[in-house]
């Protein structure tokens, strides 16, 4: 598996969806919706056994201040995912992918995780969910 540090932003949202891929996930990229609170878009879809993962790829660089940024992001991830759960009737869960090199955590019904577990993340996401008390 690759690294990431070394892509563009396009080609790391591209490797993470290869991971969702290999791991069984039916993928749809850059996916655009609209609803009374404007146009978003989410990176990648990901469905398996009826599961929606909503996932914002996320490169940041060192300049970042990383807890801050993470925070926010997550905060703003969950609001488009809670958007676009509304739409399509069903339970979108957000999902965080960095290149940041943590911990799987969950901040605010948002799972962030790093792109060297995501691997490891999809494999065991039940356990992941249920130990981060969020419901699939």
């Amino acid at each position: 598996m690759h690294t990431g540090e070394n892509l563009s932003w396009q080609e790391f949202e591209e490797e993470v969806k290869r991971v969702f891929e290999e791991n069984n996930f039916k993928t749809n990229f850059r996916v655009v919706f609209t609803d009374e609170f404007g146009r978003s878009e989410i990176d990648i879809v990901a469905e398996r056994f009826e599961q929606i993962l909503c996932v914002d790829a996320k490169r940041y660089n060192k300049n970042w201040h990383r807890r801050s940024a993470l925070k926010r992001e997550a905060m703003k991830h969950r609001e488009r995912c809670e958007r676009f759960s509304k739409i399509k009737g069903k339970k979108a869960i957000p999902i965080v992918v960095s290149l940041i090199d943590d911990m799987v955590v969950a901040h605010e019904g948002c799972v962030v995780v790093p792109f060297n577990s995501l691997n490891d993340f999809l494999v065991n996401l039940h356990y992941y969910m249920e130990e981060l008390g969020i419901d699939i």
